[in-house]
């Protein structure tokens, strides 16, 4: 099982079910360092599922005074294929880690330069 760090719409029950298949169970937890922007979505599918045209979207910041509260979700390798093909290419799957500890995987800004672990 792989840790993906959700702040957005994959808490979504409408977007797990289209998904996945199934309703997610996580715990929360939160990503220092980060803070949240807004993305424009376009993707019809995507607009669809999430029923909004706006989405959160993770910039990396350095600072310690930022941080972004989520849910942690187990996700099996072909549920984050799932999730790697309902995010749009704004996003970008990196190796974060949490306020816990824990490393997991995140979307945030394509923009990015690397991950962040």
């Amino acid at each position: 099982m792989q840790l993906l760090f959700s702040y957005g719409t994959l808490q979504q029950d409408s977007v797990q079910l289209a998904n996945f298949g199934r309703k997610l169970v996580g715990y929360k937890d939160s990503l220092p360092l980060y803070k949240i922007d807004q993305l424009r979505i376009t993707d019809p599918r995507v607009l669809k599922e999430s029923g909004r045209e706006f989405h959160p979207i993770l910039q990396f910041t350095g600072k310690p005074g930022d941080e972004v509260s989520g849910t942690v979700f187990e996700l099996t390798e072909s549920e984050i294929s799932a999730a790697d093909d309902y995010e749009v290419d704004d996003y970008q799957r990196v190796k974060a880690t949490l306020k816990s500890g824990r490393i997991c995987w995140v979307y945030a800004a394509a923009n990015m330069s690397k991950s962040k672990v």
